[in-house]
């Protein structure tokens, strides 16, 4: 019987050897094949091949950044399960490199803008590309712009074209620049919030949505002073590039009705009738048009291009270079929110930050830092440490030199202040020096459902802080103690840095927004000009060459490195999804990038941030 039960056994127990030998044969194999898959991820790179009297592409799609967020598959993995959209961003410096070594580029015979899916850049960031197609122009070769129906920016970035076509059932969308909030006092009264408000400055609107259901009479002032400022200079800039008066573009805007009335209702033709394009085109049109210029593509499907990112692996980008014995200037990027601690997606962290500004000072191949700085400002606290740090950079004898980008306010403009120079754009929103706490506490709220806060504590400051108690008076007190001081402070710091005196500075503070262009006139800023002409303002400090400019990024270990190509594998698989899950994201992302200071907080309670990045206007 034994003999029987091993007889049947040993079949059996083969099969089990075969089934887990196959299995484990199995699973080696695929751990192999995902390490071959991440090793071609992070080391392949095929070699891209530009063709000979091709059209350099430019269609950006998604937001132009000063730096791109970290990448994130996990989440990237869970937008595609949930069909959500992959929210793309160019580097600034990337475009601008790229026509400008197109410009010398026999290869490349002309640039083509396609900006239909280009979605948030600011005035100056268009501006500085702007600039570098000119530089492409001025080498002998053509612009063409195409698009199907143009917001604002986009339109303003098909300006620089020699040619501009439409699609014949497209518009060129022109209203104007504003800035519109939802307020919410009301619905804070009916949900029995308290929201204690601490703040110093006539023009600090940055808490008005929680405390009024308008906007306040002084905070549509300073608004409409560079909201005006910077339209006239969009009027402008695109007048002179069309070759028609800045009023035709008013008009535009302010006439719609009779315009379209003139066209006999067609958005195309009203564009053609306004000046603002050469001709209407379709898809397949502008596609045979270009075809005339550069000739078709291998498989005649359309014309010869290649795209500005497969362009981009082709040449050496800007400030990339490695430090050596002669030096460098050193360039760190700053954007976001500034808030305590460590930095998290689209912020400025008070220690990450000073850990890049603390690499730049103990290196000795830097000779000067050059901060590029795109903030609405945040945690007051941070922006002192911030500012200590780069004092600390100058007593050692490295010249700090601030480039400001689309916003440099508040807290920004805190950082900025002690800087040995100071570049803006006339496009630029700066100042807004000004301080306020905020501490929302919700007894109220929770005692219209029943539930209570008590119990007992050693001091009459216990539990102050805690969301669900009251907000003692002490305690409330010395909060607007606090922002008084902090704001004392910050005018002392903006005399002392800018060589002006605290009398002066209150006149131009009290929490109001400047253009750049203004605060070149009030003394907030030494000169305009963009990040170039600021690292080569930073190298001739030092005597070194202009283009010594080196980006200091943050450190990076192989693990951070190995899911950022993780992530860029899995971007391919992110395209074409709904247009509900996109609304909801940009909605998302702007109130994220809005108030994530506030949920970050502040030791003190103190933040100086003001919520009027571009991002926010009506463009």
């Amino acid at each position: 019987m034994k003999s029987l039960f091993l007889l049947i056994s040993l079949p059996l127990r083969w099969a089990w050897k075969f089934l887990t030998t196959a299995a484990a044969i199995f699973s080696s194999l695929l751990l192999l094949s995902f390490i071959t898959m991440v090793l071609v991820l992070l080391f392949y790179h095929p070699k891209t091949e530009v063709p000979d009297g091709a059209a350099l592409v430019l269609a950006p799609q998604g937001d132009i950044v000063e730096k791109k967020s970290a990448l994130d598959p996990i989440t990237r993995v869970i937008n595609n399960m949930a069909g959500a959209p992959l929210h793309e961003e160019l580097l600034l410096q990337d475009i601008i490199d790229t026509i400008r070594a197109a410009a010398s580029d026999d290869r490349i015979k002309l640039l083509v803008i396609v900006p239909d899916h280009l979605k948030q850049a600011g005035l100056n960031q268009l501006h500085d590309i702007g600039k570098a197609i000119d530089e492409f122009k001025d080498s002998g070769k053509v612009v063409i712009a195409f698009g199907d129906n143009l917001t604002q920016g986009q339109y303003y970035l098909a300006s620089w074209a020699d040619e501009i076509y439409l699609n014949p059932m497209g518009a060129v969308n022109l209203k104007g620049f504003g800035v519109f909030r939802l307020y919410m006092r009301d619905l804070l009264d009916k949900l029995a919030v308290n929201f204690h408000i601490f703040k110093v400055g006539t023009f600090k609107s940055a808490l008005e949505p929680y405390i009024r259901n308008n906007m306040s009479p002084e905070a549509k002032k300073a608004n409409q002073q560079w909201l005006t400022n910077l339209w006239d200079r969009y009027c402008n800039d695109i007048a002179a590039h069309r070759g028609i008066p800045p009023r035709a573009i008013n008009n535009a805007a302010n006439r719609l009705a009779d315009n379209m009335q003139a066209a006999g209702g067609d958005s195309g033709q009203m564009a053609m009738n306004n000046g603002l394009v050469d001709g209407l085109k379709t898809r397949a049109a502008i596609r045979k048009y270009l075809k005339t210029l550069v000739g078709s593509n291998t498989d005649g499907s359309s014309f010869k291009q290649i795209g500005i990112s497969d362009y981009l692996t082709t040449i050496t980008p800007a400030y990339a270079k490695p430090g050596n014995d002669e030096g460098r200037v050193g360039i760190i990027v700053a954007q976001g929110n500034i808030v305590y601690g460590e930095s998290k997606i689209g912020q400025i962290g008070s220690d990450s930050l000073n850990k890049q500004i603390r690499r730049a000072r103990k290196d000795n191949r830097i000779k000067a830092l050059v901060l590029r700085v795109d903030s609405g400002g945040g945690s007051a606290f941070a922006s002192e440490l911030i500012r200590q740090e780069l004092l600390l950079a100058q007593q050692e004898g490295k010249p700090v030199i601030i480039s400001m980008g689309s916003m440099a306010a508040s807290g920004a403009y805190w950082i900025s202040a002690d800087a040995d120079k100071i570049f803006a754009s006339p496009t630029t929103l700066t100042g807004s020096i000004g301080i306020f706490g905020a501490l929302p506490t919700f007894e109220k709220t929770l005692a219209k459902a029943g539930v209570f806060n008590d119990g007992t504590g050693t001091t009459s400051l216990t539990g102050a802080g805690n969301p669900t108690r009251p907000l003692p008076e002490d305690f409330s007190r010395a909060i607007q103690l606090g922002v008084e001081r902090g704001y004392r402070r910050f005018i002392d710091i903006v005399a002392r840095g800018r060589n002006m005196k605290p009398a002066q500075v209150e006149q131009i503070a009290e929490g109001r927004v400047w253009d750049g262009a203004t605060a070149l006139e009030l003394g907030l800023v030494d000169q305009m000009g963009t990040l170039e002409d600021a690292v080569s303002a930073a190298a001739d400090l030092v005597g070194l060459p202009a283009d010594m400019g080196v980006y200091i990024r943050e450190s990076e270990t192989p693990a951070e490195l190995l899911l950022k190509s993780l992530g860029r594998a899995d971007a391919a698989l992110s395209a074409g999804r709904s247009s509900v899950f996109a609304i909801a994201d940009t909605f998302l992302r702007r109130f994220a990038r809005q108030y994530d200071f506030l949920i970050a907080g502040d030791p003190q309670h103190m933040y100086s941030h003001s919520l009027l990045p571009q991002s926010t206007l009506s463009f």
